[in-house]
């Protein structure tokens, strides 16, 4: 709970600038949505959840963004308390996957409403207590199963379901796999810390040790922006 709050702090920081680049980036947008018309919001809602599945899957996939994810996976624990486990820094960089709905002409308002009810609709799901909902809702939406599945450390759990309210994005792009097996959670290397700031920080550790390992340039990037 003491790290999502902190997290709240650090994002309005970070929010501060990310705020000034969305707004440039809508001035500039050759057509502007008119927020008054009900298809304008449909369009806003699906483009908030597939800009988050394309966030959630490169934060897993690339070791620059999973630093600040890994703070949210690194609880072995899963329960409601797991949602708000939230990275301090994340607001240096996620920002960039959310231009997009700026560059097509959403004002930040709207994106910001918008994208504030797809992660409330993500706390329900951080949960052991409901085992599964309808087979309809379990086939189109982001359920406590698909998320559990999500947080495993099992092999055939890594690096799926990434979806925030829909699934169907993870079926459509290969990446959906259900629930077959009680999940262990937490991370391949556990930190076995509750140092608040180690959470925060054990990832940047780890990717500098990886690079003084590295003999090349490029090799060292890769252990930035590889997987």
């Amino acid at each position: 709970v003491f790290v999502g709050l902190v997290s709240l702090f650090w994002g309005a920081l970070f929010g501060l600038f990310s705020a000034v680049v969305y707004g440039f980036c809508y001035e500039i947008a050759p057509f502007k949505f008119p927020v008054e018309a009900w298809w304008s919001w449909a369009i806003l809602f699906f483009l908030d959840d597939f800009a988050y599945y394309w966030f959630h899957r490169i934060s897993h996939e690339m070791r620059f963004f999973w630093n600040f994810h890994v703070v949210h996976h690194s609880s072995n624990q899963y329960n409601l308390s797991v949602a708000v486990r939230q990275s301090w820094f994340s607001g240096i960089a996620h920002w960039v996957f959310y231009l997009p709905a700026a560059l097509v002409g959403f004002p930040l308002w709207a994106f910001a409403t918008m994208h504030g009810l797809n992660l409330i609709y993500q706390f329900w799901i951080h949960t052991k207590t409901i085992e599964k909902m309808p087979a309809w809702f379990e086939y189109f939406f982001n359920t406590p199963s698909h998320h559990r599945v999500h947080h495993g450390v099992n092999n055939p759990y890594l690096d799926k379901n990434y979806g925030g309210i829909f699934i169907f994005f993870d079926r459509i792009f290969g990446t959906f796999v259900p629930e077959t097996e009680p999940v262990r959670y937490g991370i391949i290397k556990p930190i076995h810390s509750y140092n608040w700031f180690w959470i925060n920080t054990h990832g940047w550790v780890e990717m500098w040790e990886a690079m003084k390992t590295k003999k090349t340039f490029w090799s060292k990037l890769r252990c930035v922006f590889g997987a």
